[in-house]
């Protein structure tokens, strides 16, 4: 007679319980593709996919996803797992096939740890492990307000009404940047700094499909842009060449760059539940950008001006980096902020007849004051920019902190658990 262990172990190796992706809710970030420890995840021009020939199901890929999409799961025969190409083709996901199996640890039907299997808590372990080597942290921080996500998708989204648009770069440089305002009139669209939204562009891609959504940070506090208004803004650079610098016209950042007041912008989301700014009295924020990752620093930044009078925060320090001062976003606004509210350090890698400088090369100029930080548990760090910005902060922030005294391996693993060191870069 089979026994109860064994009959398990059948159904066990029959049946996967294969990791998905949404092509409904997805908003094709590629954050999971990032992240993903194994190269399980890849794209193409419709879907994100996972191969399920790769897929260990370590979760890796699972907090940082902004919009939950990377979140599913399915019951399938092992020799009927969905390929890459099928998934690739998907519209919406298919339905649950019912298979009773014990559940994987890590994924939504887990719960106690103590509960799992033995081989269940070694997987949930090797998940927590993937998780822990990435450089941030995937959750916020301890007094971050509550955040709204996913109110309006694809298939309902929210019509916004454009009641501004204004450069905020200078004429004559190849760095046009406009600052956007998107109203949303009495439906509620709540949003938290840090927070990002997805624009759909009209029209369909070359296979003839509708666009999908590209994903922009919000630059507004909370209570609007314009204050107690149901409206908020984000910082669009108009794409007109590719990483390689050949010329290319992108689709959502012309589309959004050339709205005119009163346009209307259909928007999904919001997203994200990590990158939030503290809300405790006497925290700090080291915030470091360049370009267009100014966005969710612009939208902290105002939140604390506009309840300086509350006593709700501590200091600020802002790195910032861009080619010149003509292309960078704000200079004019950040100019006029008083200097006993926020300490601001500029950063040019393209000023003529000068050295390259990076964001890099002035924290290491203030690794006093940063070490300063540091030290403070009230400090959480922003890095929000280009990818190749993120190796050279972590090199320095380890470095200021060795340098003055402090374990980095101790203090990293610290600001991960804690919330407190947040990367967003792209």
């Amino acid at each position: 007679m089979t026994s109860t262990a064994e009959a398990t172990e059948s159904v066990e190796s029959a049946v996967l319980r294969q990791h998905l992706i949404d092509p409904e809710i997805c908003i094709r970030c590629n954050t999971c593709e990032e992240t993903c420890p194994v190269d399980a995840i890849t794209h193409d021009s419709r879907n994100y996919v996972v191969d399920a020939s790769k897929c260990n199901a370590c979760m890796a890929c699972i907090p940082p996803c902004p919009t939950g999409s990377i979140d599913n799961w399915r019951n399938v025969l092992r020799a009927d797992a969905y390929s890459t190409t099928e998934q690739s083709t998907w519209d919406i996901l298919p339905s649950q096939k019912h298979f009773e199996i014990p559940v994987v640890a890590g994924t939504p039907a887990a719960t106690d740890v103590a509960d799992l299997l033995p081989a269940e808590a070694e997987q949930l372990a090797q998940a927590n492990s993937a998780i822990s080597l990435g450089a941030g942290a995937v959750v916020p921080p301890w007094s971050a307000a509550h955040p709204y996500v996913n109110l309006y998708g694809h298939k309902a989204p929210v019509t916004a009404t454009v009641s501004g648009n204004f450069r905020v770069t200078e004429l004559g440089t190849d760095s046009d940047t406009h600052h956007i305002v998107l109203d949303f009139g009495s439906t509620p669209f709540p949003v938290l700094e840090g927070q990002s939204i997805g624009v759909i562009p009209p029209g369909v891609d070359a296979n003839g499909r509708p666009h999908h959504a590209r994903q922009y940070s919000i630059a507004s506090p909370r209570d609007g842009e314009r204050p107690n208004y149901n409206n908020i803004s984000l910082t669009v650079k108009r794409v007109t060449e590719d990483y390689d610098g050949k010329p290319v016209r992108g689709v959502a950042s012309n589309y959004v760059c050339d709205l005119k007041k009163g346009d209307t912008v259909p928007v999904i989301g919001p997203f994200g539940q990590s990158f939030l700014m503290p809300n405790h009295a006497g925290s700090n924020i080291l915030m470091i950008c360049t370009g267009t990752g100014s966005a969710p620093m612009r939208a902290m930044t105002e939140r604390r001006r506009r309840r300086r009078d509350k006593g709700e925060g501590g200091k600020l320090m802002l790195f910032f980096g861009a080619r010149s001062q003509k292309e960078l976003p704000y200079f004019g606004p950040l100019m006029n902020l008083p200097k006993d509210f926020i300490d601001i350090n500029f950063a040019f890698s393209r000023t003529p007849n000068q050295p390259k400088r990076y964001v890099q090369d002035a924290m290491r100029e203030r690794a006093a004051d940063v070490a300063t930080l540091l030290k403070d548990k009230n400090t959480c760090i922003y890095v929000c920019g280009i990818k190749g910005m993120e190796t050279g902060v972590l090199d320095v922030l380890r470095d200021t902190a060795i340098a003055h005294g402090l374990d980095w391996q101790a203090l990293h693993a610290e600001l991960k658990r804690e919330g407190r060191l947040h990367l967003e870069t792209y």
